[in-house]
């Protein structure tokens, strides 16, 4: 079977789980933005939790189906059509040949999943189904979905049934204000002491310039770095360093004004100061931050981070668990 997209949406791919260990290799992870999104879109319609999904961001595409199929849709909130009928979210429903599935803005999150049982058959490149945009591989054709784009679907598994869904207390939340806990980085030393402060005091929030590479943070205190003769190989501005590599969550802020966190489809590497890391256990609660949502920095140890990653990765047993019957 296979899906035609009618209309695509505003920025919709097809991500799976990712592709982990190309970073040394300037490839980034990639996969959906929203990793619990994803596990629980699978899940629900009894697909491996890494399967590939159609992930959209603030408005969801309208797809037509060829032939009987079950769909699951998580992550952000907005209305579900099924030719015009609601249909519920974080469960999963069937729909029938000559079907069309199509969405309202989201009125609360970035970002969907659309899982369909089976998952989007789309080829593997480097182990992994996701869009990587910027190097134009992977997904369909290497980019974003197009109107009559026509997505392939792969075998449903014999546990695939409608009306799977779990315990409100195991979804995630969405909220319009978040905190993001944050772990100092080696460059925090080159900021003033008075800006590492402000820096977690203010509160900051998400500029237009938010998407899968990286997302720009405003209307905080600019901050203000230590005085310095530049090293050879770094450029003038005093954020500037010699190139280093850039960890996944890792926060840069060029020119001292407005914080970048860098997520999946970031590059590897660059000549910014990062001032710290955005935690795994919080990187889910960017991808649902919508422009002018707001976030506030709260520093941690290492201790705690390995702490939330482990009640992360709880939870998702939980849900895991609760999938299983």
């Amino acid at each position: 079977m296979a899906i035609e997209v009618l209309k695509p949406g505003l920025a919709t791919s097809v991500q799976d789980a990712g592709r982990p260990g190309y970073y040394h290799l300037g490839i980034p992870l990639s996969g959906a933005l929203d990793q619990q999104s994803l596990v629980l879109a699978n899940l629900l319609v009894g697909n491996d939790e890494g399967a590939a999904v159609i992930e959209s961001t603030l408005l969801g595409p309208e797809l037509q189906f060829d032939a009987p199929a079950l769909v699951a849709v998580t992550g952000a909130d907005a209305k579900i059509k099924l030719n015009g009928n609601e249909m519920p979210r974080n469960e999963s429903f069937t729909v029938q040949a000559g079907d069309k599935l199509s969405f309202d803005f989201m009125k609360l999150g970035a970002r969907m999943c659309i899982a369909v049982a089976g998952g989007i058959d789309v080829p593997v490149v480097l182990g992994s189904r996701s869009t990587y945009g910027l190097g134009a591989f992977g997904g369909f054709n290497g980019r974003k979905l197009l109107a009559g784009d026509k997505l392939p679907v792969g075998t449903p598994a014999a546990s695939a049934r409608a009306g799977r869904t779990v315990d409100a207390a195991l979804l995630p939340v969405l909220e319009k204000e978040v905190a993001l806990r944050v772990l100092p980085g080696i460059y925090v030393h080159r900021l003033q002491e008075v800006s590492v402060h402000s820096f977690f005091a203010d509160t900051w929030t998400v500029g237009s310039e938010a998407d899968r590479i990286g997302y720009r943070y405003k209307h905080g205190t600019p901050l203000k770095f230590q005085e310095r003769t530049p090293p050879f190989g770094a450029g003038d501005d005093p954020s500037n360093i010699v190139d280093a590599g850039y960890p996944y969550g890792s926060i840069q802020v060029p020119g001292g004004r407005e914080p970048i966190i860098l997520h999946r489809d970031a590059v590897s590497g660059g000549g910014y100061a990062m001032v710290g890391t955005v935690i795994s256990a919080d990187m889910d609660l960017i991808a649902q931050m919508q422009p002018n949502h707001k976030a506030r920095f709260v520093e941690v140890d290492m201790a705690q981070a390995l702490e939330a990653r482990a009640e992360r990765r709880r939870r998702l047993d939980r849900l895991r668990a609760a999938l299983a019957a």
